[in-house]
């Protein structure tokens, strides 16, 4: 688990492996891409140059560069050579445990693979590799990878200690924020927090409570512009005010407890459904999705240059 990474091969290149593409050469590592789409090349390559001004904005390692991309739609050339391997391909098991047998059988032990999956367990995919299933590991980003920092760290049943010490070595190396789950959940964590208050919104915009565009402004305009700066908890802290978290359990285990057994457990109906769609159709309010693309990652850029990652 000692390999020093220089070459990274990217699995499926749609907008994660893109994107994971973009950070990895904006950090000075070579990197080879795959996909068996036709466009697949061209999709990627745009998706680089378009990208390549925000992560030089965050800064370029040295011997950054565009040119050190290359792509082939050969699975074994791609990842002949490599150090590390991100994986983003379809989210279907049996694609998975297919694949992951072919490239445990050609890598070389100490190569890591690591998969951005969201809804697959690393118990399931790593069960068909027969040499080295203690290498793999879920590897999970959060949207865009090449801006938002969080790395999600997940081992399967056989995935060694070693493997996530050095996966959570090599994402820090290049500026990412990793988290290590102790066990295996379906959704692994940042997805089911935000799963969680989004079926709260879904629940009080379904009982008509307020709207779609309100319920979004109440989030980013009240805790989640403190949430980008500390977790829930640490700002809990600091909302006991000088006693801290324990004063504010003296003082809000009460009413917190009251709320938990009537936050809403929505179904999400056709009619909801439409409601929800209707809203956010309103809440765009014409703009398209290249514009509010560009809004979001503008913002991030002055987030994350605030916060010096």
């Amino acid at each position: 688990m000692a390999r020093e990474i220089r070459s990274v091969a990217i699995i499926g290149t749609g907008v994660i492996g893109a994107s994971w593409t973009a950070l990895f050469l904006a950090k000075g590592l070579d990197v080879v891409a795959t996909d068996v789409a036709p466009d697949a090349e061209a999709k990627l390559r745009e998706f680089v140059d378009e990208a390549w001004p925000q992560v030089s904005e965050l800064g370029l390692a040295p011997g950054a560069s565009r040119d050190r991309v290359r792509f082939t739609s050969d699975l074994h050339e791609a990842i002949s050579g490599a150090d590390f391997v991100q994986e983003n391909g379809p989210e279907r098991l049996p694609f998975k445990q297919e694949l992951y047998a072919k490239l445990d059988e050609t890598l070389a032990p100490d190569v890591l693979i690591a998969s951005s999956s969201s809804g697959l367990t690393m118990t399931e995919v790593q069960a068909s590799c027969a040499r080295h299933p203690e290498r793999c590991l879920i590897g999970h980003p959060f949207n865009p990878p090449h801006l938002i920092p969080l790395v999600e760290l997940v081992g399967g049943r056989a995935t060694s200690s070693e493997t996530i010490d050095a996966a959570d070595a090599f994402y820090s190396s290049l500026g990412k924020k990793t988290v290590r789950l102790k066990k295996e959940v379906p959704g692994h964590v940042a997805n089911r927090l935000a799963a969680a208050l989004f079926r709260e919104i879904v629940y009080l915009v379904g009982e008509d409570v307020i709207s779609v565009a309100d319920a979004d402004t109440a989030v980013s305009w009240g805790p989640g512009l403190r949430w980008g700066v500390m977790g829930p908890t640490m700002l809990y802290h600091l909302g006991g005010g000088p006693g801290g978290i324990e004063h504010f359990f003296d003082q809000f285990t009460g009413p917190l407890n009251a709320w938990f057994k009537v936050l809403g457990t929505p179904e999400i109906t056709p009619a909801l459904r439409e409601t929800m769609i209707a809203g956010v159709t309103k809440e765009i309010a014409g703009r398209s999705f290249e514009d509010l693309s560009k809004e979001r990652d503008a913002t991030l850029l002055g987030l994350l240059k605030l916060r010096s990652i």
